[in-house]
């Protein structure tokens, strides 16, 4: 008795959890038109745009601080005494 309980209680909890869900209907995807396609287009366009001389701002940080580095290091090398 106890296994065709635990068997049909398995059973019960399989089905129940293979119902798809009806969250959403996916058989309608992209409903907007061109304008608000060239928009997005436009709108990542400009990101795009900003962020190209922030990247460049950035390589001219990274650089300068291994120059720095560099030149200390020329310095204390220079600056050792030598036997």
């Amino acid at each position: 008795m106890n296994t065709i309980r635990t068997m049909l209680l398995t059973l019960a909890l399989a089905l129940a959890s293979s119902v798809p869900a009806f969250a959403v209907d996916t058989s309608k995807t992209y409903s907007s038109g061109l304008l608000i396609g060239i928009f997005l287009g436009f709108c990542a366009l400009i990101v795009v745009v900003q962020l190209a001389p922030s990247l460049m701002l950035l390589f001219g940080f990274i650089k300068g601080l291994v120059r720095r580095t560099e030149t200390k290091a020329e310095v204390q090398t220079a600056a050792s005494p030598r036997a």
